[in-house]
């Protein structure tokens, strides 16, 4: 108990200089429960709960405890999440590495599912901004919209962006808004969506059945926005990219959807392989948010102390690694940037 409180108030100090405006009891809340999160690796609540260093005699009334935070209004997810999200926005900037988000969905619970922009980093990802909807099919355009608009107020003046997202995003209305952003995308294209070229209609699944690798200046839909598309199917595949794009397609430009998989091993923190969100019997999409803001910078933390532990402490393996002869912060694409929030 009284290793979580100390962590807590370490971490409460670190959310009072990125949040001096948030009323003290909140952070102090979220600290200690972001600390005991860690100290449980399970977002069950009752887990929670039963370890929870407050003073109350009964398991319930920590449960309630719990509760009640995750069902403040005050607690707003992206506020508190932006001075986290602007300081790996800024770093990864700063080593002159693309800003690659990724915008992708997963199913949370049995009623609702989570829309999440993330930032690759190293082979993973971090959250940087999320909405939870209680439906069971894809989360609209709309919904998109507005969760990349709270991510492109956070983006550092000149960075450059690439945006990465499934067959669910590649639409005609989401490949604009971005173009209108002057943003670089990689976007899978569903097989069905109608392509019109110099050569006249067809599909995107024909063009792939035709081996067409690339299409430059291509039409989608009826709505006729441009894009260009990259196709690979390589051997082996049960079925082919077919990546929409902004710059001139190619074999390895096409490929790099592949960065769009580190969203993966985030949602399986947040999942069956970490803390286990399916497990919360949490039945209203607020809470839901905010239980995801808790893991978020649970994940955060842990990233930021095991990056500086790295460099202040490293193991024999680590002290022979060679390192490059160039800013802390600096790092080829594909390794991590320097820790977030150290």
């Amino acid at each position: 108990m009284n290793g979580i409180i100390r962590i807590s108030e370490s971490i409460g100090l670190d959310l009072m200089r990125r949040l001096p405006n948030q009323r003290k009891t909140q952070r102090d809340k979220l600290a200690l429960l972001v600390t005991t999160m860690l100290n449980t690796r399970s977002a069950n609540i009752m887990d929670i709960a039963a370890i929870l260093p407050i003073e109350a005699d009964r398991t319930d009334m920590r449960y309630q405890w719990i509760m009640r935070l995750l069902a403040n209004p005050l607690v707003i997810t992206k506020d508190v999440m932006e001075p986290f999200a602007r300081d790996v926005l800024d770093q990864t900037a700063r080593a002159g590495l693309p800003l690659v988000l990724i915008m992708d969905q997963s199913k949370v619970s049995d009623r609702h599912q989570v829309l999440m922009v993330a930032l690759r980093w190293g082979e993973r990802a971090l959250p940087l901004a999320w909405y939870v909807e209680t439906t069971e099919g894809v989360i609209g355009f709309e919904s998109q919209k507005a969760l990349l608009e709270i991510a492109v107020s956070w983006i550092p003046a000149g960075a450059e962006v690439i945006l990465m997202g499934d067959r669910f995003y590649g639409s005609p209305d989401l490949i604009l808004w971005r173009q209108e952003r002057h943003w670089d995308y990689r976007l899978r294209l569903k097989s069905n969506l109608l392509v019109y070229d110099d050569y006249g209609k067809t599909t995107t699944g024909a063009c792939a059945k035709d081996r067409l690798f690339y299409i430059e200046n291509a039409e989608l839909t009826g709505k006729r926005v441009k894009t260009n598309i990259g196709i690979i199917h390589d051997p082996g595949h049960q079925e082919p990219w077919i990546i929409a794009m902004s710059t001139r397609p190619c074999y390895l430009r096409t490929l790099e959807y592949s960065d769009r998989w580190g969203i993966e091993p985030l949602f399986s923190d947040f999942k069956s392989r970490g803390f286990g969100i399916e497990d919360t019997q949490i039945r209203y999409a607020d809470r839901l948010e905010r239980l995801i803001l808790v893991m978020s910078l649970a994940l955060h933390w842990a990233v930021s102390t095991g990056q500086w532990d790295e460099v202040n402490n490293p193991t024999p393996c680590e002290k022979k690694r060679c390192r490059p002869k160039r800013s802390p912060e600096a790092g080829r694409r594909g390794s991590h940037a320097a820790s977030a929030g150290s």
